[in-house]
């Protein structure tokens, strides 16, 4: 991981702002890749999809949106059933507590609907940062801060961009050299980069268009 404490906040925002020019010109209409339709659908989906991949969520959720079409419907769902429905998402019956707990809270506290401000959405039942970063930024429109996932993680850290590990210390340095009004763009950007070049085992330096800004190779600005 490189160091990045001997640059100065200058250098580092200096650098993020190439980044973004380059993510700009890759992923123009980078966005989150679960499929929904409504609030609600996103925020269940983005619950399921801790530790497995946004396909295998989307897979899942073809069929499990087309049977639960409102909040009232997962608040009523059987435990079990929806285990069995979920299964291949891993960590199953956490997140069927989870799914099935957030939705019987927005009935009973929220009308039905879901929240718009990230006190109200940390306060569900399996959302935490992240989670709420997703719903904000993606289905509101809201820039409260920057997704970070296991691929923004890994990133941030070869980009130079924080030499945190922790995901709210992650966020916090992000935020700190992108401006807000890129902040929901950079989060889904950077996760598209990771998932397609910037792999965990055998990231594709070569054919990297960051490379020329990636302290990991030696190089940067």
């Amino acid at each position: 991981m490189p160091r990045t404490q001997a640059e100065s906040p200058e250098e580092r925002r200096r650098r993020a702002g190439r980044i973004l020019e380059i993510l700009h010109d890759l992923y123009p209409d980078a966005t989150c890749e679960l499929e929904h339709a409504t609030a609600h659908e996103l925020l269940f989906a983005t619950i399921m999809s801790a530790q497995t991949t946004d396909v295998n969520v989307n897979r899942v959720t073809t069929t499990l949106f087309r049977k639960y079409r409102t909040v009232r419907d997962f608040a009523d769902a059987d435990d079990a059933e929806f285990e069995q429905e979920i299964k291949s998402t891993g960590f199953f019956r956490n997140k069927t507590k989870s799914v099935l707990g957030a939705a019987r809270m927005l009935l009973e506290e929220y009308d039905g609907k879901v929240p718009d401000t990230m006190e109200d959405l940390v306060r569900l039942p399996g959302v935490a940062r992240k989670t709420a970063n997703v719903v904000l930024g993606t289905w509101f429109g809201k820039a409260e801060g920057v997704v970070v996932d296991t691929h923004v993680r890994r990133l941030s850290n070869r980009l130079g961009l924080t030499g945190e590990e922790d995901p709210e210390k992650i966020e916090r340095d992000l935020v700190g050299v992108f401006p807000r009004h890129e902040w929901v763009f950079a989060g889904h950007a950077i996760i598209l980069h990771g998932r397609r070049v910037c792999d965990a085992k055998r990231p594709k330096c070569p054919e990297c268009a960051l490379e020329a800004v990636c302290p990991r190779n030696g190089v940067g600005l």
